[in-house]
């Protein structure tokens, strides 16, 4: 079986999709990821083979996302969603993504859901496909209208029929790494996807003797990959940095690959500061975690039953946010400030811990991705 995997740039986009490819592996099936060209050290890191296209358009871009910032928050997605990754970054991906189904021949096609072109390109092609949630129900239902408006354009451009109602992107299969716990009740109606869980590795890998008191509890610090190429960064980081240093704690801070931990002048000394480091081998460590409310993370955290304090920055965060708190998993901030308060009360009240521990045991009892392989040998079939 060959399988196409395609996905935008951003370890956000990319990371879900990563499980499953290895899965595709062991079962051995042919694999190789589309993506951007700026995306090839990350393809690489994960050991999959690359197919690689040019990088999304860059004319009006940061104006766009200028805009978005002066936005609330759901109005800043639909704009991003609609302008970006649907009007401008569709139309230039698509003719690419049909030359590499023409050119591979795949039996299905396996795409992060916001890759609207793979899409398009798998429902012209009359390829098999499965998309990949990355974010919770919640963010796609705002979003609906926007997506189909902005969608249909595109599609009589490229000669596809108008679907008003999404349901060439809603009634393909569906995977998704998320706990049903952390979705809204109002989104666990209908069709759901269908949810497998990572493989737990055998032993967790130390971290390095990064700290010279290793007695004190271990607090992971992230805001994802893409706050570091924004105007949050050194700003947000540094404030947050500053807030956690007055703990008796370990901080581990990770900025991103293209930054340089210089850029956040003196670091205290229990902070160690790191461009990038897998999660899957911090998390055991972590007794808490601070972070973006980005889903990865978030599901990353929760899979180790550790509980959060959230600092949403964009997209989908907020919303991850808040229901990290309504489900006692963590507490959603505004801001940093008062972030040493809130890590605090992590560590001392049991109960963010307990509930983290729960959806962690949820999510242990799902099937993990090698049963998915099963579906898309069924599906290419």
């Amino acid at each position: 079986m060959r399988v196409l995997i395609s996905t935008r740039s951003g370890a956000g986009h990319f990371g879900p999709l990563i499980p499953f490819a290895h899965a595709l592996l062991r079962d051995n099936a042919e694999v190789l990821v589309t993506a951007p060209a700026s995306a090839s050290a990350m393809v690489a890191d994960a050991g999959l083979d690359h197919h690689p296209i040019p990088d999304p358009p860059t004319d009006g871009r940061q104006e766009v996302f200028a805009k978005a910032l002066t936005l609330g928050d759901d109005d800043a997605n639909a704009l991003v969603v609609g302008e970006l990754f649907i009007r401008k970054d569709a139309p230039a991906a698509y003719p690419h993504l049909r030359r590499a189904i023409d050119a591979w021949e795949p039996d299905v096609l396996l795409y992060d859901i916001s890759d609207f072109a793979a899409g398009l390109a798998a429902e012209a092609a009359g390829v098999p496909a499965v998309s990949v949630s990355i974010t919770l129900g919640t963010h796609m239902r705002v979003l609906g209208d926007v997506i189909a408006e902005a969608l249909d354009e595109v599609r009589a451009d490229i000669g596809l029929e108008p679907d008003p109602e999404l349901r060439k992107l809603t009634e393909i299969p569906s995977f998704t790494l998320l706990p049903k716990a952390l979705e809204p009740p109002e989104e666990l109606t209908g069709a759901q996807p269908l949810r497998f869980r990572v493989p737990e590795p055998q032993e967790p890998r130390p971290l390095p003797d990064w700290w010279s008191n290793n007695e004190w509890p271990l607090v992971y610090l992230t805001f994802g990959s893409v706050a570091p190429t924004t105007p949050f960064f050194p700003d947000v980081y540094r404030e947050a940095m500053d807030e956690l240093a007055t703990l008796p704690v370990r901080v581990l801070l990770t900025i991103g690959r293209e930054r340089d931990p210089a850029e956040l002048g003196p670091i205290p000394p229990n902070v160690h500061v790191a461009r990038w480091v897998p999660q899957a081998d911090v998390m055991p460590h972590a007794s808490a975690m601070v972070c973006h409310g980005g889903s990865g993370t978030v599901n990353a955290g929760l899979a180790a039953g550790v509980p959060m304090a959230v600092v949403p920055l964009f997209a989908d965060q907020p919303h991850n946010a808040q229901r990290v708190a309504e489900i006692g998993a963590g507490i959603a901030m505004e801001g940093v400030e008062g972030l040493a308060d809130a890590v605090r009360s992590l560590l001392a009240d049991d109960s963010y811990r307990d509930t983290a521990a729960r959806v962690a045991g949820e999510l242990a009892r799902l099937p993990t991705v090698d049963t998915a392989t099963t579906i898309l040998r069924e599906l290419a079939a």
